[in-house]
């Protein structure tokens, strides 16, 4: 294991939350559009505290989205005034907490703040155990040619190279295999 476990669940939920901007995904769609969206994009990643499932926590939550993807385009030096600014942003307090089937972990922002801050907050504390841990060379851009999606490569011996959102591991090796056998003498 790289990361403890709520650090993983975090980052997990900034790489698919990252990867809902057009220009991450190979389709150039937005997957976060609709109130709809948000809903099932917490449920999956077990978001509490308050939410008011309006519009403008939408607007707030896909505002954030640029300012995560700025964590995967710069190295790990370059990450801390970031971190530190989100951490700022939110008047980030972390403390320890425990809810649900989640063991003793950390919260660093009030339940009552808004769902987009929170999300930034966590985000931000994630990053740091990826910074205080030297593993900043784990937080990817996916290697495939028609692809800008993120990741972080939670795999034992680092070698990861593609994202998990459009397939793009299987689609380079079926293209390789392709040129491969195009190339082979007949």
């Amino acid at each position: 294991m790289v990361f403890i476990r709520d650090t993983e669940l975090v980052l997990r939920a900034a790489v698919e939350l990252v990867n809902t901007l057009p220009d991450t995904d190979t389709s150039g769609v937005d997957g976060l559009v609709e109130g709809s969206d948000l809903e099932a994009f917490t449920a999956r990643h077990g978001y509490t505290g308050s939410r008011t499932r309006d519009a403008h926590e939408l607007v707030a939550v896909r505002g954030i989205r640029p300012r995560l993807h700025e964590l995967w385009s710069t190295d790990r030096d370059g990450a801390v005034p970031r971190v530190n600014a989100m951490l700022a942003d939110g008047r980030a307090l972390p403390q320890l907490v425990r809810h649900d089937d989640m063991d003793w972990h950390i919260h660093a922002s009030d339940p009552g703040e808004p769902l987009a801050m929170r999300i930034l907050v966590e985000t931000a504390m994630a990053f740091v155990d990826v910074i205080r841990a030297d593993e900043y060379d784990r937080v990817r851009v996916c290697d495939a040619d028609d692809c800008n999606g993120v990741y972080v490569d939670f795999s034992k011996n680092g070698s990861k190279r593609y994202c998990d959102a459009g397939n793009c591991g299987n689609r380079m090796n079926v293209n390789a295999y392709r040129r491969r056998k195009a190339d082979a003498p007949a």
